[in-house]
């Protein structure tokens, strides 16, 4: 026999279990604050740009030919940015100390289509030491680029500096927590329902109705509400004899 679930009955069922719900997803928002508000380290983020086009040219301004050039030129540059070659004299220039292989990671180095302009990111936990070396990337780029490609078409447009209220690119608590009340209450909703669809037991009579196809014709009392009843009344006979010993 196929079974359907009224809207009534999902319903019934989400209110049955709403404080289970409720719990799940306060125990994923409060989880995901503690998480993002005193465990993650905050992370910021500083950029600079650098235009590549020929600095001396007796040429036009605006030739075509040198554009599509130094556009050709803009991914190769993007590597070479990030080789170890550059990666370690920057290291060295600041004192860092960490690998170039971890200072890679660091760095996002992206360009916009059919542009001259390169973006050079560094993310680190201190604003002022992720100015710094983006900074010296841009500088250690733009002096050796002349030594590998042999060629002087590279300047900085726009150094990394700190503002006052520097703000972390990540952990962002709020969408964190908000991300999780979601998530906690899909889950919260999801597991209401799989505890209701592996909970087998009959508990009213309109499920042996249901069941049965059958019309009940009675039902059973429990006994334990019974024998309260029973002790209910044996003390009130109590204490109305009692009443009337006094009396007497």
């Amino acid at each position: 026999m196929e079974e359907t679930i009224s809207l009534r009955e999902l319903m019934e069922t989400l209110r049955k279990r709403m404080q289970f719900i409720l719990m799940i997803t306060l125990t994923a928002v409060i989880v995901s604050g503690g998480v993002s508000f005193f465990l993650l380290t905050p992370v910021y983020q500083s950029s600079t740009q650098l235009l590549v086009n020929q600095s001396k040219s007796d040429q036009p301004a605006y030739n075509i030919g040198e554009i599509q050039t130094n556009l050709q030129l803009i991914n190769t540059y993007n590597v070479i940015m990030k080789s170890p070659a550059i990666l370690e004299r920057v290291i060295s220039d600041l004192d860092l100390d960490i690998t170039a292989t971890q200072l890679n990671e660091k760095l996002t180095v992206a360009s916009e289509k059919d542009s001259q302009v390169i973006n050079l990111s560094v993310q680190d936990t201190d604003p002022k030491k992720a100015a710094a070396i983006a900074n010296k990337t841009a500088e250690v780029f733009q002096e050796e680029i002349v030594k590998i490609m042999n060629v002087n078409n590279v300047s900085v447009l726009a150094k990394a500096e700190v503002g006052e209220d520097t703000s972390p690119i990540k952990p962002k608590p709020l969408l964190n927590i908000a991300i999780a009340m979601v998530v906690g209450l899909m889950a919260g909703v999801g597991i209401a329902f799989l505890l209701e669809f592996l909970d087998n037991t009959i508990k009213t009579e309109q499920e042996v109705e249901k069941l049965l196809g059958l019309p009940v014709l009675g039902s059973i009392t429990r006994i334990k509400d019974q024998e309260e009843k029973a002790k209910s009344r044996a003390q009130q006979r109590r204490s109305r004899l009692r009443g009337e010993r006094v009396g007497s």
